[in-house]
């Protein structure tokens, strides 16, 4: 009971008495603000995310669900992947090329575009389509089995549906992500030799020396481990919103929405502090 309910009790045709009702929780008074409402969510989620690393560590491992989460997650997910690393790579190129003739340094248009991609486009760009894709799918597939109750059904079938659905795929799109972002990365390296010759002639020998010329082992080492973080963190998100969403055919769009929504914003946020990490490591 959030608000203060009151009975009407008739005493006469011309004269009424309020009667008021105290609630018999106290919390039931405290205003359901969203201030309240956002430290619940981040309690919740925290004691999801704890029950999650408890059940991973915990026989039986379910393997072969893994490895089907990794197929419909990674594999599935290679050709929009792919298309969208190539064109990043492309538009940057020819974007950043006007710029760089002004001041005579067209010769390090590679190894600009290589260092922008794999240091920081590329792992966030992909992270934010795995986001939209995967994430807002973990979202409503779980959300859907909750609403049709699968969930309940394989509790009393003895059968662990937090440890066959939610840690296979949060470990799925750890795993993954990284892969999809080396891929990306690649494809868009490609893209940008296609940009650098569309209005020029380089060749594929040149224009990869320079590139592996500029790019060092701690351009590559963030970007590599930040991305298992952004996996981690869109598999947890999307299972959470599934796993706990409302009853009714309503709360499958709700959970699909909110967790691309909050996977995206994480994925600022992880890739913020991992940059202020490796600042400071670096200096």
């Amino acid at each position: 009971m959030t608000k203060t309910e009151k009975i009407i009790l008739p005493q006469s045709l011309n004269n009424k008495q309020e009667a008021e009702i105290v609630p018999e929780n106290f919390s039931e008074t405290i205003p359901d603000s969203a201030l309240k409402r956002f430290f619940l969510e981040v309690a919740s989620l925290t004691t999801f995310t704890l029950r999650f690393f408890k059940e991973a560590v915990k026989p039986p491992y379910e393997f072969n669900e893994v490895m089907k989460q990794s197929f419909l997650i990674g594999y599935k997910s290679l050709p929009l992947v792919a298309i969208t690393g190539f064109i990043i790579g492309l538009v940057l190129t020819i974007q950043s090329r006007p710029t760089l003739a002004k001041f005579g340094s067209e010769s390090l248009l590679p190894a600009m575009v290589a260092v922008s991609i794999i240091r920081e486009i590329g792992p966030v760009i992909t992270a934010l389509i795995f986001a939209g894709k995967v994430g807002s799918g973990i979202g409503a597939e779980l959300a859907s089995m909750n609403v049709t109750e699968q969930i309940d059904a394989m509790q009393v079938s003895d059968t662990n549906p937090f440890k066959y659905l939610v840690v296979t795929r949060v470990v799925s799109a750890t795993l993954m992500l990284p892969i999809l972002v080396i891929l990306a990365d690649g494809v868009g390296l490609l893209g940008s030799f296609v940009g650098v010759n569309i209005k020029g002639n380089v060749s594929s020998y040149l224009f990869f020396s320079q590139i592996f010329q500029s790019l060092e082992f701690q351009d590559l080492l963030p970007a590599i481990v930040k991305t298992f973080f952004f996996g981690f963190a869109i598999g947890l998100i999307g299972s959470y919103k599934g796993y706990n969403s409302n009853k009714g055919t309503e709360g499958v769009g709700i959970a699909a929405n909110s967790a691309v929504v909050l996977s995206s914003l994480m994925v600022f946020i992880i890739d913020m502090i991992a940059v202020q990490i490796t600042s400071v490591l670096q200096n």
